[in-house]
């Protein structure tokens, strides 16, 4: 009976974790990109936002999501009032005036403010080269999630230049991620 309950704990676990999103950090992920080129999406949150919570339980949690992610992304996790250390284009960024202990808000991360993050949850996308793409801003679901993602991991955001344009491309978009 004991051997039944570890197989069957092992064989949840693969399933579970074939449809999760293999989070990594910014160093990390722009170190695997010297290695096998490939674009970054980033997850910025806060632990005290909401939303950011959500869009873990309920898009970052969705099997298409996951999948596509996995597949064209190196998918980032950052804590944007954390105290990793992140170094980037040159140049070290960290988060001086983070107050451990603090409950609710704290200090934001210099990485996110050179990012110009100013809302939570926001996704930053980033080229094979590391340099920043557009971002994305606030809740998503993952059919919402989706035109974003195959719209960077395509390049097609390189032919949206007028606002027609962007309104034609989510008007034409035919997703396909299930809830």
């Amino acid at each position: 009976m004991k051997k039944i309950l570890i197989i069957a704990t092992v064989l949840i676990s693969a399933v579970t974790t074939a449809q999760e999103i293999k989070w990594m950090s910014m160093n990390e992920a722009l170190e695997a990109q010297k290695e096998n080129p490939k674009k970054i999406f980033m997850d910025v949150y806060t632990d005290w936002c909401g939303p950011c919570k959500l869009l873990d339980k309920k898009t970052f949690a969705n099997k298409d999501v996951a999948n596509y992610v996995n597949k064209h992304f190196y998918a980032v996790k950052f804590n944007a009032e954390g105290t990793e250390k992140v170094d980037y284009q040159d140049f070290t960024y960290t988060n001086p005036n983070y107050k451990k202990g603090r409950k609710g808000r704290n200090s934001q991360h210099l990485f996110a403010h050179a990012l110009k993050i100013n809302a939570y949850p926001s996704m930053v996308f980033f080229d094979e080269e590391g340099n920043s793409l557009p971002t994305v801003t606030g809740y998503k679901t993952p059919q919402q999630l989706e035109l974003y993602l195959k719209m960077i991991a395509n390049d097609d955001y390189k032919n949206i230049t007028t606002t027609e344009a962007w309104q034609e491309y989510q008007s034409n978009f035919k997703g396909t991620f299930k809830n």
